[in-house]
């Protein structure tokens, strides 16, 4: 567990201090899953392992340096692993299945240390730590359309946002952690207080799509969203919460799949999967798409920056196999 210090990078940097760069090539490539990638998740901070979910019910975690080989298979599950997420501080991770439970796992030793259900017994669909380290709660976004709030510590629900009209597709904290932002099914995006089971804001326009992933900006200025009619659209994190209207980036074909979006750690640059195979990077300030790589066969559906190197990423698609490009 502890972050390898014999490197010639120091993975205890505060992510983002580093310039970034596109990467080119492929540098090494995980084969052990036998379908489709539903998530994939770095190490938070440092970065030395990755944790990825699928759907064959597997959730493993791999390392990232040294011989990158695989350190562990958490099985647990009896459906397809819909997503997981670390604690921020990488001692445990949760995971959300099709089974409709919700596991907690010591990442060390492997054990799955409580397990939840929402009331409905609904399916999760997006998992979220809060990010601040001493508050021990997590949010579940699920398929019937609520948002559940629990203690990892007593393992009871403590609070249920219930506003949405679909399922829940995305849940981004801002605001220093005091507010969070969840888009929906339903095209809308609705933003919260943490705790406090009211809106404070709700955004849906007759032009709007749903909105699938999100990914906030280091800035904690802006969330980018990627929107179902093939583009990623950005709006502000801040008490307003407006579209910004001069950012959308397009040129990526995304319709038909939940597909990842994210951003570069010093918030250069925003990179996509592709239902075609391709990833794709575009300037943030400029919104001009910098360049294409052919990544996979079938669709690019996960995309990860890596939050200490310069130009390292981590790409999966529904075959299974996890890229690294550099």
């Amino acid at each position: 567990m502890h972050v390898p210090q014999d490197l010639d990078i120091d993975l205890r940097n505060e992510p983002g201090t580093q310039k970034n760069y596109i990467p080119k090539k492929l540098i090494h490539t995980w084969k052990s899953h036998t379908k489709a990638i539903n998530a994939v998740r770095f190490f938070p901070n440092s970065g030395h392992l990755l944790l990825s979910a699928s759907a064959d019910t597997k959730v493993k975690l791999w390392d990232v340096y040294h011989n990158r080989e695989l350190l562990r298979t958490y099985s647990g599950h009896t459906k397809s692993v819909t997503d997981t997420t670390f604690s921020p501080t990488g001692t445990h991770f949760l995971t959300g299945s099709y089974d409709r439970f919700l596991k907690l796992w010591d990442t060390e030793t492997g054990a799955c240390t409580s397990r939840f259900q929402t009331p409905s017994k609904a399916v999760p669909h997006v998992l979220r730590f809060h990010p601040s380290t001493d508050t021990h709660a997590f949010l579940v976004g699920t398929s019937d359309k609520k948002i559940v709030q629990f203690d990892t510590r007593s393992g009871e629900m403590t609070q249920e946002y219930d506003h949405h009209l679909q399922a829940v597709n995305t849940i981004t904290f801002c605001d220093d952690n005091r507010r969070f932002i969840t888009t929906s099914d339903d095209k809308s995006l609705r933003a919260w207080e943490y705790d406090i089971p009211v809106p404070i804001k709700y955004i849906a326009e007759p032009y709007m799509y749903s909105m699938v992933r999100a990914a906030p900006h280091p800035n904690g200025k802006s969330v980018a969203f990627q929107s179902g009619d093939n583009q990623i659209v950005v709006y502000a994190s801040t008490d307003r919460f407006r579209q910004n209207r001069k950012k959308s980036f397009r040129g990526q074909n995304n319709a038909g799949y939940a597909i990842d979006v994210d951003i570069s750690p010093d918030g250069q640059f925003v990179v996509s999967g592709d239902s075609g195979g391709y990833v794709c990077f575009w300037d943030w300030k400029t919104c001009k798409m910098w360049h294409k790589i052919k990544a996979d066969e079938g669709p690019v559906v996960r995309v990860a920056w890596h939050p200490q190197e310069s130009s390292k990423l981590v790409t999966a698609g529904l075959e299974g196999t996890i890229k690294y490009w550099d």
